[in-house]
């Protein structure tokens, strides 16, 4: 046994300016369709171009950017047909980790969704940020709580490509307040090891995120970057660097 715990290294300057450009497309400061240059990119971000050209390249790869010679990145537009795939194979990663949950005799994790999502309306959470984080959280605790891994690791893979248009569903008020009766019923059939029901529910709530993503425009594109720049100005009033 070691005689000190290991740490974990910190972050490379490559890690560091992927994680702040991945930021900036999914708080929409970079949209859908936008075009930059990395000299420009590097300079908002205070960082050399070579870690950023290796943070872009792993973009490019993950299908957020893409690269044209002599013209520069640009952030990878919404491709409907890609993410109504992505949506059918969520459907059938998250049911049959349903199917499993119920099945399990144990299952520690439910007590801790119960306590999230079974609230009343005046202790639910309003801010679509947060919620949208949450509803990732909840999803994906219920394929973790199934026990594969693998399952785990791929699921995840697709939350990421589908974040950017998950959080404009929550831009809504509506879609909110369902968030949370839907999930309630969820973890209810989920509870009583009702299997059919719990799957039936899980693609019915997934269904209406799909529809609601083929209803995004511009212009709620737009409004969207115009709220995340909001919170974050409100964010760094509130620790004092701003006046």
């Amino acid at each position: 046994m070691d005689a000190f715990p290991r740490l974990n290294p910190p972050p490379s300057l490559a890690e560091q300016a992927y994680a702040a450009v991945k930021a900036l497309i999914f708080d929409f400061m970079l949209m859908p369709g936008d075009h930059f240059s990395e000299s420009d990119l590097a300079r908002q971000l205070e960082v050399s171009r070579t870690p950023l050209r290796q943070a872009l390249q792993r973009l490019q790869r993950e299908g957020f950017l893409q690269v044209f010679p002599k013209q520069g990145w640009q952030v990878a537009p919404l491709d409907f047909d890609v993410f109504d795939e992505l949506y059918d194979l969520r459907v059938l990663l998250e049911c049959a980790a349903v199917q499993r949950l119920c099945d399990l005799e144990d299952r520690p994790g439910l007590q801790a969704l119960a306590a999230l999502w079974l609230l009343p309306e005046n202790e639910r959470l309003s801010d679509g940020v947060q919620v949208g984080l949450q509803d990732e959280a909840f999803h994906r605790a219920l394929v973790a709580g199934s026990g594969n891994r693998e399952m785990a690791r791929v699921h995840a893979e697709i939350t990421e490509r589908i974040r950017i248009i998950r959080r404009l569903d929550f831009t809504q008020t509506a879609r909110i307040a369902a968030t949370y009766d839907e999930h309630a019923r969820i973890l209810g059939a989920i509870t009583r090891r009702r299997s059919d029901e719990a799957q039936r529910l899980l693609r019915a709530h997934i269904a209406q995120s799909k529809l609601e993503v083929r209803r995004i425009t511009l212009e709620r594109l737009y409004r969207a970057r115009e709220q995340a720049g909001l919170g974050c100005k409100l964010a760094r009033q509130a620790d004092g660097s701003l006046a």
